[in-house]
């Protein structure tokens, strides 16, 4: 699969999944665990595919030919 996430989207998504584990434990929304995982493996993975559907791109990769 094509990456679609850049690295300032990547940090965004990575520091918003912190934020959201923390809340969940500071307050007792444990729901908030499944977003933050969601956040955190598409900033690993480097694909979202929400992204993918609505053809949005944020990765600057361009290969050369």
């Amino acid at each position: 699969m094509k990456k679609n996430v850049g690295k300032v989207d990547q940090i965004v998504r990575y520091v918003l999944g912190a934020v959201l584990i923390i809340l969940s434990f500071v307050l007792p929304l444990y729901w908030l665990l499944i977003p933050a995982v969601i956040a955190i493996a598409t900033a690993y993975f480097g694909m979202c595919g929400l992204y993918r559907f609505f053809g949005i791109n944020t990765c600057k990769y361009n290969p050369k030919k």
